[in-house]
């Protein structure tokens, strides 16, 4: 039964994928049909990462009074309806009134089911799982560029993804009965540990957790700013059609997909850390095509290695969590993590959006360096912090 729950919560986790590179795909098309500034995005992905953030900081509540399963169905279908709204809208009010409850559905499945499986799965599998989500915003940009070769239509593109994203979410609904069966069996049991709810003010006086906030934040805007603006990249800057950039930007999210794999693959022989720093290095080679004066296929090489190189780096990191500061405060420390992670998609791609706008939309591979250097030296950090428990702060 574990390993049939493992299977609903990848399939889940495609969902969870599916809608993170579908707007960032389709925004070239859409800010045309509606002739408004490309900084326009801005708005739309501010307010789902602010959705997601509201539900990461409540998610071990939430979680605590509602359980891992009905908290997942719930906003798996918050995400479908607000994808299914997309496809329907033709001004930015519209856009922006959907925006939350994308973001809020998103923000709650990500915290469940990271926690969940840090706890109760090895290293190898929180890596496959995370490869799912990437086998979900790889489909994304393959499908919404089908869409767009035909009439251009973006619309289409939203609907099909809300037809995946409706019956995963039947999926969820008829899998809430193995959740309980689970929780029964020895094994689970053994696994479990009485939860206990830290406040913002007691995680921000630990050390390792401020740290492990840099790390989070930089990884994520790292990869959601290159997945949001890359499409729109190879566009402007690279003289692309929409549909071609879309197919390439594609290989970003194969990389993140295959990235993720591999990373399950290498586990039982590599240590989380080294897995890690492995990655950042194909970052560096990426970062440095990116750089230089090379044809768009070169380019979209380049996109695929940032996506491989830093795609490991989040599952390994969350699966950490619970090791470094334990099983009791992990909800509270990753649901912390993952609020930083969207405050990270919150801030950094529009703050390149405005620097495109202002300045060039070149600038790409100069936001993505500027990203990925701290992440290095505050990964390091991290690692080498002492970590509080709850043993030392005298919780009851």
């Amino acid at each position: 039964m574990i390993t049939i729950l493992f299977i609903i919560i990848s399939i889940i986790f495609v969902g969870l994928g599916l809608p993170d590179s579908l707007f960032g795909s389709a925004w070239p098309a859409i800010y045309k049909e509606l002739q408004l500034p490309v900084s326009y995005a801005n708005f739309v992905t501010m307010l789902i990462s602010s959705g997601t953030v509201l539900a990461s900081f409540f998610s071990a509540r939430i979680i605590q009074k509602f359980g891992t399963g009905i908290t997942t169905a719930l906003s798996t279908m918050l995400s479908t309806f607000a994808i299914l709204g997309f496809s329907f809208s033709n001004s930015m009010i519209w856009f922006c009134l959907l925006a939350l409850p994308l973001g809020i559905g998103a923000g709650a499945i990500d915290a469940a089911l990271n926690n969940y499986v840090a706890v109760h799965y090895s290293a190898k599998y929180m890596s496959f799982l995370h490869s799912f989500y990437g086998l979900g915003v790889t489909l994304t940009p393959f499908l919404m560029s089908l869409a767009l070769t035909q009439n251009n239509d973006w619309r289409l593109g939203y609907r099909i993804i809300f037809y995946v994203m409706a019956g995963i979410t039947v999926i969820s609904f008829i899998a809430l009965p193995l959740w309980k069966k689970v929780s029964a069996t020895p094994q689970a049991q053994e696994k479990e540990e009485p939860t206990k709810t830290l406040s913002f003010r007691q995680l921000i006086k630990m050390p390792a957790v401020r740290i492990s906030w840099i790390v989070f934040f930089t990884s994520v805007a790292l990869e959601f700013t290159c997945g949001i603006w890359g499409c729109t990249y190879l566009v402007e800057s690279e003289g692309l059609t929409q549909a071609l950039s879309a197919k390439i930007q594609t290989l970003y999210y194969l990389g993140i997909t295959i990235g993720r794999f591999v990373s399950g693959i290498i586990s039982v022989k590599m240590s989380q850390k080294n897995i890690v720093y492995s990655g950042y290095c194909c970052i560096a080679v990426a970062l440095t095509l990116l750089f230089l004066p090379v044809p768009p296929i070169i380019k979209g090489i380049g996109l695929f290695l940032v996506g491989f190189g830093n795609g490991p780096a989040f599952p390994n990191l969350a699966y950490l969590t619970p090791i470094y500061f334990g099983k009791d405060i992990s909800p509270s420390v990753l649901g912390t993590q993952m609020a930083v992670c969207n405050l990270g998609i919150l801030l950094m791609p529009p703050v390149f959006g405005i620097l495109a706008d202002v300045i060039s939309i070149k600038l790409f591979p100069v936001i993505l360096t500027a990203l990925f250097l701290p992440m290095v030296i505050f990964t390091f950090v991290y690692h080498k912090t002492p970590k509080t428990k709850s043993k030392d702060l005298n919780l009851n």
